[in-house]
């Protein structure tokens, strides 16, 4: 059971604030943000774990959107329960508000409180169910305009064609109906695959692994049921077959393990691979799989480090986009620890490019590359010049590097894994909903060695 429940913005302010048993002090709050600010272990300043304990308090936290979803107890409670149940309310308030941030928070107050007295009752979770949860909730949602809000994740960055897909279509609430009363059909099916890959100091993959979900959230009306079909040559275990290349559709797709959403029917998943399910209001991961075969990694990462003198040396970093030319990566950040004795770095960016910006970080003695968009096949090359404050003794290479990646590449998936069609079982003629399928690959963690 949990004893409180909070949410707070990057600033700290209290957004949200739930007490359930009264066995925790109310500073609880504050005590937490000034933990998690000044988190430090070891003498070494890192992010606060999600889970830790506190003058006799556990604290679990999870990061929304930039919010900070919080749980407090005395008990000895289970970690994943507690971290699952934060991830499962940030969903439902979403599913209600449409728009999950600070603004949508502070204007559905009262909404979101009868929502967490639903959920949660004298600490012991009662249900987290979108679906369940309309036969006790009632008050309408604050629809606030997604159109003047920053991008929220995946969802604004789509494109199919020269259309772009509706950029606040998956910021709609479930409950609330459009202008005049009415409820647009719609369904929205998301493959969203996070990446971790490392690369060796001569180039090569020595890590590879991938955490998928297929994500759907469904504006249909009477809970009609889908059929969702996934490639055919798709199998579940290792069986030693080599999976690379096959984000360009040639080889099987091999998932180590995956496990379904509790709607989901499996009677014909072994024969055909299709999947059928009868869709809860708000949003849920019908499938999440993982893969740690090798797959051809999105990006390739050469780094050359030259000592110039005594007091100098030559950073060269190139990256080539391995996918094909009609996608595009957005908002690319690569990153790289400079020696502690770095002073100043100079830049030399290639003559012409556009949207392209290099920093030296200071403070963190880091390398800052910003690529605003990496089209596919195309190779950029970065170099910089170090001054160091002091002569550095022994391989550089040591106290630089590793080289990191962050970035979002809509429309492109390196398991391969489709979705081969998505069918509705129609009530009527005039039931005619629209389908989106989308795909998304995120770098959870993309390193290079030098």
């Amino acid at each position: 059971m949990i004893s409180q429940f909070f949410v707070l913005s990057q600033r700290g302010d209290n957004i949200v604030f739930r007490d359930y048993r009264g066995d925790v002090q109310k500073g609880s709050a504050e005590i937490f943000f000034r933990k998690v600010k000044f988190w430090k272990e070891d003498g070494k300043e890192e992010e606060a774990p999600p889970v830790f304990n506190l003058d006799g308090v556990n604290y679990f936290h999870v990061k929304v959107v930039g919010l900070l979803f919080v749980a407090t107890t005395r008990t000895n409670f289970s970690p994943s329960f507690a971290l699952e149940l934060l991830q499962r309310i940030a969903r439902v308030i979403k599913d209600y508000l449409g728009v999950l941030n600070e603004e949508s928070l502070r204007k559905n107050f009262v909404l979101v409180y009868e929502l967490l007295d639903e959920v949660v009752d004298f600490g012991y979770v009662q249900t987290t169910s979108t679906e369940v949860l309309k036969s006790y909730v009632f008050n309408e949602p604050i629809v606030v305009d997604a159109a003047h809000l920053p991008p929220l994740g995946p969802a604004a960055l789509f494109m199919q064609g020269t259309k772009r897909m509706p950029g606040t279509a998956v910021t709609k609430s479930v409950v609330a109906h459009e202008p005049g009363g009415r409820k647009r059909e719609e369904i929205f099916v998301d493959v969203m695959e996070k990446i971790s890959v490392t690369f060796s100091s001569s180039g090569y993959i020595s890590t590879s692994e991938i955490d998928g979900t297929i994500q759907m959230k469904s504006y249909l009306t009477g809970n009609p049921e889908i059929k969702l079909a996934l490639n055919e040559d798709l199998s579940i275990g290792r069986s030693g077959i080599s999976s690379y290349g096959s984000s360009l559709g040639a080889g099987p797709v091999i998932l180590d393990d995956c496990n379904f959403h509790e709607s989901v029917h499996l009677g014909s998943f072994d024969v055909d691979r299709t999947l059928s399910l009868v869709p809860p209001d708000g949003e849920f991961p019908v499938m999440n799989y993982r893969i740690t075969q090798e797959f051809k990694p999105p990006f390739t990462i050469n780094c050359l480090i030259e000592e110039a003198g005594s007091l100098k040396a030559e950073v060269i970093l190139k990256i080539r986009a391995e996918f094909p030319s009609k996608t595009t990566a957005n908002t690319v950040l690569i990153e790289m620890p400079l020696p502690t004795c770095t002073t100043r770095v100079n830049f030399d960016l290639e003559a012409g490019v556009v949207g392209q910006t290099a920093d030296f970080k200071e403070s963190h003695r880091k390398l800052e590359w910003n690529v605003k968009k990496f089209v596919g096949g195309s190779e950029h090359t970065l170099r910089a010049k170090l001054n160091f404050s002091q002569v550095l003794h022994g391989n550089i290479t040591k106290e630089a590097g590793p080289v990191s990646m962050s970035f979002t590449i809509p429309m492109y998936n390196p398991s391969g894994l489709e979705v081969k069609y998505l069918q509705i079982a129609k009530k009527s003629k005039a039931h005619n909903p629209y389908r989106w399928v989308r795909y998304v690959t995120q770098a959870n963690s993309y390193v290079a060695r030098i």
